[in-house]
């Protein structure tokens, strides 16, 4: 087996469950969940939608937020501290309004940032599991655990950051009463289900984003269903639509999936060599 070269490893490294984990390609089918589980926190979406020209620049924004991930976990220490101090800054300069009460807050708050980190976390771990990505229950609390570090990157505390699934479960347990699907959240659900496309990729559009968004809206919790008001198929079927779809992409070469840019893992692999390679079977190693 190749040696791993001298090198900056990162904030977690070849070793870490988070480096075999954002290798796989279901973390797409995971990230549009994770969008679908954040609108519902009325707070955190309206930040994001009275900041940004969310329905023109949808694409970009998921395109930047996929780079940060990237960078954070393959790019060296200081690309993931500048990635995160770049974060912090703009999330300084921008506040929302709430359109009930006229209140103006800072979206950088701690609440908000917290449910817009477990939100993802939850995502990715639950839809890599659940399509087949072999993680044990103690990898899970292990890659809960080392996403404290991310969190620290867009300025939580990590000490207040859920540390395990047992906690991940209490932490969502106690937001629930403030989740609802207002109309921010109808805004980005539309989005998701139908994203602007040029004419000629309409087609594309019906027969393979839609496929992906649906299966990632059906990989919800059930609370999310019905706040949206949409149900979803049974969850042994969501859970084989899982297998299904995360054997097919599995079988793209890792190689060519790794091609597009901005190619995080072929650069992670050329600075510390084909032993960094991420792989499922690494896991727990």
């Amino acid at each position: 087996m190749d040696a791993l070269r001298t090198g900056d490893r990162g904030l977690f490294g070849p070793s870490s469950v988070t480096w075999q984990m954002h290798g796989d390609p279901m973390m797409w089918v995971a990230g549009i969940r994770a969008l679908y589980l954040q609108a519902l926190h009325p707070r955190a979406v309206r930040g994001v939608l009275q900041n940004s020209d969310f329905r023109r620049d949808a694409w970009g924004r998921l395109m930047r937020t996929a780079n940060f991930v990237g960078t954070a976990t393959y790019g060296t220490t200081e690309a993931a501290e500048q990635a995160g101090a770049r974060v912090r800054k703009i999330h300084t300069l921008l506040k929302a309004t709430d359109p009930d009460t006229g209140e103006r807050y800072r979206i950088d708050e701690p609440e908000l940032l917290l449910w817009v980190h477990c939100a993802e976390i939850d995502s990715y771990l639950h839809v890599l599991r659940r399509s087949g990505f072999p993680l044990t229950d103690a990898h899970a609390d292990r890659y809960i655990d080392e996403h404290r570090v991310s969190a620290r990157l867009v300025g939580l505390d990590p000490t207040d950051v859920p540390a395990s699934r047992a906690e991940l479960a209490a932490y969502f347990e106690k937001v629930l009463p403030e989740l609802a699907a207002g109309p921010e959240a109808r805004d980005v659900d539309d989005f998701l289900s139908r994203p602007p496309t040029h004419p000629l990729l309409v087609p594309a559009r019906a027969l393979v984003w839609r496929r992906v968004a649906r299966l990632a809206y059906a990989a919800l919790p059930p609370y999310a269903h019905e706040l949206y008001g949409r149900p979803a198929p049974a969850p042994s079927t969501v859970t084989r639509r899982l297998r299904v779809t995360g054997t097919l992409l599995r079988c793209v070469p890792a190689r060519l999936r790794w091609q597009l840019p901005p190619k995080h893992i072929l650069r992670a692999m050329a600075r510390l060599g084909p032993g960094s390679r991420p792989a499922p079977y690494k896991v727990g190693r």
